[in-house]
């Protein structure tokens, strides 16, 4: 099992009774950092990690390069890898590890959400 790690950004604190315990492998970090290597994405950019309205489940994850932080993002960073999460989709990513798989059922991000009721087959939608 590969290691996560989560550290906060003591200046952006979340919002009172949020924690920012979401947390990332070491296999996800590598893989994160390829993919910006190889489609020549800064390094100063974040991935944003998210929550939307929709999917068969009801919720969806979304994830996407940004240059900015927002005010009320959360940071978290692993391996040198900097991941924000919006204060709204933090609420349902909380104890969620972002991980990556390769294995034989296919290749992609991972999310391993403890507050996930339920999940389609995609493996990107989920309901709480």
């Amino acid at each position: 099992m590969s290691e996560t790690t989560n550290i906060n950004n003591p200046m952006n604190e979340p919002a009172e009774g949020m924690q920012s315990d979401v947390t990332m492998s070491d296999k996800a970090a590598d893989e994160i950092g390829k993919i910006k290597k190889e489609n020549n994405i800064p390094e100063n950019h974040f991935l944003r990690i998210g929550v939307k309205g929709g999917g068969c489940s009801g919720l969806s994850y979304m994830l996407a390069f940004e240059e900015e932080k927002r005010n009320g993002d959360i940071l978290i960073e692993h391996k040198g890898v900097q991941v924000i999460v919006d204060e709204r989709s933090l609420m349902y990513l909380q104890g969620t590890v972002l991980d990556y798989t390769d294995g034989l059922n296919g290749r992609g991000f991972v999310f391993n959400n403890p507050a996930a009721t339920r999940t389609c087959g995609c493996g990107s939608s989920f309901g709480v």
